[in-house]
């Protein structure tokens, strides 16, 4: 069985793991029920062991007992048999019990991010000026209307709400975001994969996605699969169950296509493309040593900025909330860019840094210099996506409808420097 969380840290310095559960708004309780559970288990395996010496030891003594005795022994080692049985199934019921126990503690938080829920993010920095219209902006998918470029009423007439097709320069303009992302991981040592969207059961629990968010996720019940709403999850995934050499980082970028239930979020941008079942996404993921992670997380973060200045985008970055953070987590960043016609940030990209809490559920392991194997370490970071098109149209429009676009993307879009109205 995966360790789901580090026992040893758990027994060494149960407060740690205390203060970590209550920055999340976690009941720190869990952690003494781990504890317990954890006691019972290792009593458990202490008892069933001793028996089972106890029923070998007895066993080997059959042949050299006198012919006269050996139906009393015979029966003292199938009485001890039935014991030994009992005591393993008691060892598998406090095992199941101590993963239930350990799996509703979340990944320990990294020092210095912030406690709290949602809205006790800190913001790390700005970077560019908020865009200024001397005319009246408009939203994104008016501009997508204009352009010819976003179609939510077919989209809605096909599939229901919160999907769309997007036509025209809008198809051309994902394909372009797209591909800019795509090179500049290439760029970057990351070796491309077309990752599955459907995954099993243990592969979606591995990464943590079936926690307190399960509802958000897409379940096939007659296959018992899920379709995934990042390709960090098929990421994870690839090299579940096994020993890999992370002496230097495997870097792996996906390109696929996303799902998501958006449970709750009933009355919420309901409006355009922001909150929607069906997007495409590139989706950077890293294997590495542990003790490398964190400056991996910086480079993470530095691609996406480079990324947000080759969109010519305002944004901001926010150290995100311990509460706010997932279950996998133990910082994450997010990238927030403008939108003017919502007069505020909204969430374009994050990277986060799961450190070894994804590697330990999914069995990935590395061996150190002494031989012995021990988790790696995970990060996963989106590099380009289709909300991406709302935070490019607002932000470049100009008074009658058209709209700029930015340099970088050109040379995607055949040297197409404007994208010009359709309809009046």
């Amino acid at each position: 069985m995966a360790a789901v969380i580090d026992v040893q840290l758990l027994r060494d310095d149960p407060d740690l793991v205390r203060r970590s559960q209550d920055a999340r708004g976690n009941d720190p309780a869990t952690v003494d029920a781990a504890l317990e559970a954890d006691r019972v288990r290792r009593e458990s395996i202490r008892a069933y062991e001793t028996l089972r010496a106890e029923q070998n030891a007895r066993s080997k003594e059959i042949g050299r007992t006198p012919k006269e005795e050996r139906q009393a022994l015979l029966d003292e080692v199938k009485e001890l048999s039935e014991r030994v049985k009992a005591a393993q199934a008691a060892v598998a019921e406090a095992e199941a019990a101590f993963t239930a126990a350990a799996e509703s503690i979340e990944n320990l938080v990294i020092e210095g991010v912030p406690a709290g829920g949602e809205e006790n993010f800190t913001v790390v920095k700005h970077v560019g000026e908020k865009p200024v219209f001397d005319f009246e902006p408009r939203d994104h998918l008016k501009l997508g209307e204009l352009l010819g470029a976003i179609d939510m009423a077919r989209g809605a007439k096909v599939s229901g709400a919160r999907f769309d097709y997007l036509r025209g320069v809008g198809a051309r303009l994902e394909l372009a975001v797209m591909q800019l992302g795509l090179q500049k991981a290439l760029d970057n040592g990351f070796v491309m994969l077309t990752p599955p969207t459907l995954v099993k059961p243990e592969i979606m629990h591995g990464t943590g996605f079936l926690g307190e968010h399960a509802d958000e996720v897409y379940h096939l019940e007659r296959q018992n699969l899920y379709l995934t709403g990042t390709s960090e999850v098929a990421l994870a995934g690839y090299h579940a169950d096994e020993i890999i050499d992370v002496t230097e980082p495997l870097r792996y970028v996906g390109w696929s296509t996303c799902y998501r239930s958006e449970a709750g979020s009933a009355g919420k941008d309901t409006r355009g493309i922001i909150r929607v079942h069906q997007f495409n996404k590139v989706e950077m993921f890293v294997y590495i040593d542990p003790a490398e992670a964190e400056a991996e997380h910086e480079r993470l973060l530095q691609w996406q900025e480079e990324m947000m200045a080759a969109l010519e985008l305002h944004y901001r970055v926010i150290d995100t909330a311990a509460g706010d953070l997932g279950s996998s987590a133990a910082r994450k960043y997010d990238i927030e860019a403008w939108v003017p016609t919502q007069d505020a940030y909204r969430e374009l990209t994050s990277t986060s840094n799961c450190t070894t809490y994804q590697a330990r559920r999914l069995n990935i392991r590395a061996r150190g210099d002494e031989g012995r194997t021990a988790p790696v370490a995970t990060l996963n970071g989106t590099i380009a996506t289709t909300r991406w098109l709302v935070a490019l149209l607002e932000t470049h429009q100009r008074a009658d409808g058209s709209v700029v676009v930015p340099e970088a993307l050109r040379p995607h879009l055949g040297g197409l420097d404007v994208l010009e109205p359709v309809q009046p």
